[in-house]
This record gives C-alpha cells, structure tokens and sequence, in this order.
C-alpha cells in the first residue's frame, strides 16, 4: 500500500488494519513455528530430503511477508501519530 492511500483512511480503519497486522505476527509465528518443527522431526525420522527442506522454504516465504506487514505497520503508525499531533496541534491552538 502506498502512504498516500491511508490519508483518505478514516482512523477507525487504519486502527482496524493495525489490529488485523498484529493477529497476523501471531498466526504467521504459529505457522513457522509449526514448520520448524515438521522440518526437525522430519530430520529425526527419516533424514534429510524434500519434506525437510519444503517446510522451512514455507517458514521463509512467511518470515520474508511478515517484513512487508512490519513496514505497513510503521507506516500506518507515523500516520496515526501525525493525526495526533495535528489534532493536538488544534485543540491547544482554540485554547488561546
């Protein structure tokens, strides 16, 4: 998403979408903890081959996705801050 996109986001939304990005980290950590441990005990009962190494190609492709929701979320963060300041901003600047 680009930055320009969450200005016409109402503040409700991008908290929503900021609550959806953190139920996301928890169900992708669960997911790549699960694969870890299919790839380990893979290994452990029959060696190394494909289903040892399919597991942790999935953990990657999770783990690498989960770095482009880190950076939607600070850029969801910055704009909820700079609403905040501006709107701080408005309610000292009506109380001189």
């Amino acid at each position: 998403m680009k930055p320009e996109y969450f200005t016409e986001l109402s503040d409700q939304e991008l908290l929503q979408k900021v609550k959806k990005i953190k139920n996301n980290k928890i169900v992708d950590a669960i997911i790549i903890g699960v694969t870890i441990g299919i790839a380990i005990y893979s290994v452990v009962q029959r060696g190394f081959g494909f289903f040892t190494f399919f597991p942790l190609i999935l953990a990657y492709i999770i783990i690498r996705n989960s770095k482009n929701n880190e950076i939607l979320f600070r850029e969801i963060q910055k704009e909820l801050e700079l609403r905040n300041s501006i709107e701080n901003r408005r309610i000292v600047s009506k109380g001189e």
